[in-house]
């Protein structure tokens, strides 16, 4: 695999912008598929592999896959045909022996949509050995989980590659959001161990943590954490609301019955979401004005920083388990012990949001510092 150079001149064109939105906006049509396939779970039980849900999860997959293998054969049209390589999804690299210029953004989203249409497959021989399914941690289904997020990164790193265009920062703001919802669940697979915290709220507290460092770093501007949190909230809005209506819909179209005891309890997907995100806003926010009065780099105060929105994100999302679930009860203890979870976790997203956020700045053009 090699790097391609190329004169294109810096803006970019109609086709360029389709297709990274395109690409984000299969990781949408998955990420609703997502939230409301594991709502059937929990409140109706079992599916078989062709379920609605799932057409939603396989057609947001097929969405970004398509999207980005066109912009791949664009570039490598345009590079056999000695034109310049568009500015489409960052560094232009070549593949399987030169037969192939994949833009970096567009490599990584294709590979995640096409291994999740292979590991497709294997739920579908799942389903057929097992029939019914009604858990969400089977090898297929954490396979799948694990692909959707890498097509998720790949949309990020499209549009990363245009953070220096308005565009291409309203994408690194839905990107990030998009990957915020859906990031945590792949620690679904280590659900069978003995561990001494959920791995899922792990996962949201680091992935969270992470997002919103790198997020921040990228856009470059005041207010850009704000908006980042906005944006989440937003999201997780949409499916607080639209994941038991689907399921309870559907689950009546179909002629499925509800689980019996079923409690008033908030939607499981969204629910995992941070809902105070914004109060670790505020703090990245008033770090980084803090670090630019004092012409302080960014990236000294990231470690820290790390730190204490893990242990904010950590510490809230118990007070958010017990203003939103009537069965819930959250004691000191627990506030007392996520908290420390949220040292490590916080240190490591830290170290791993700054050295993303560098990688991926390296893709666009630095035309002015904010920070």
């Amino acid at each position: 695999m090699s790097t391609v150079t190329t004169d294109a001149p810096p803006g970019t064109g109609t086709a360029a912008r389709a297709g990274a939105w395109i690409v984000l906006l299969g990781t949408v049509v998955t990420t609703v598929g997502v939230s409301w396939d594991i709502q059937w779970h929990n409140d109706v039980g079992p599916d078989t592999f062709f379920t609605l849900p799932h057409l939603f999860l396989y057609s947001g997959s097929a969405i970004s896959g398509f999207a980005s293998l066109a912009m791949v054969l664009l570039a490598t049209a345009a590079q056999r045909a000695g034109r310049p390589v568009p500015r489409a999804g960052g560094t232009p690299v070549r593949v399987f022996g030169g037969a192939l210029t994949v833009p970096l953004g567009y490599m990584v989203s294709g590979a995640g949509a096409a291994s999740f249409l292979l590991y497709g497959l294997l739920d579908l021989e799942w389903h057929s050995i097992y029939g019914f399914d009604a858990v969400l941690d089977t090898p297929s289904h954490v396979a799948l989980f694990l692909s959707m997020t890498i097509t998720m990164i790949g949309s990020l790193i499209v549009f990363a590659a245009h953070r220096d265009e308005l565009w291409g920062r309203a994408g690194v703001v839905a990107s990030v959001a998009v990957l915020v919802s859906h990031m945590p669940i792949p620690f679904v697979a280590f659900d069978r161990l003995d561990l001494p915290v959920d791995p899922v709220f792990a996962g949201a507290v680091l992935c969270a943590s992470l997002l919103l460092i790198v997020g921040t770093l990228l856009l470059d501007r005041p207010g850009a954490a704000l908006v980042l949190a906005l944006a989440v909230g937003a999201l997780q809005a949409l499916l607080w609301w639209f994941s038991p209506w689907a399921a309870q819909v559907y689950a009546h179209a179909v002629g499925l019955p509800m689980r019996d005891g079923l409690r008033s309890r908030p939607p499981t997907f969204p629910s995992m979401m941070p809902m105070f995100l914004g109060v670790a806003a505020l703090v990245v926010e008033g770090a980084f004005r803090w670090g630019r009065a004092r012409a302080i780099d960014a990236r000294k105060l990231v470690p820290a920083l790390g730190v204490v929105v893990g242990v904010i994100i950590a510490v809230t999302m118990p007070l958010q388990f017990a203003l939103t679930d009537p069965g819930a009860h959250v004691g000191a203890g627990e506030v007392l012990a996520t908290a420390v979870v949220g040292v490590p976790l916080g240190l490591l997203a830290g170290f791993l949001g700054g050295r993303s956020a560098a990688m991926l700045r390296m893709l666009a053009p630095d035309k002015e510092i904010h920070r």
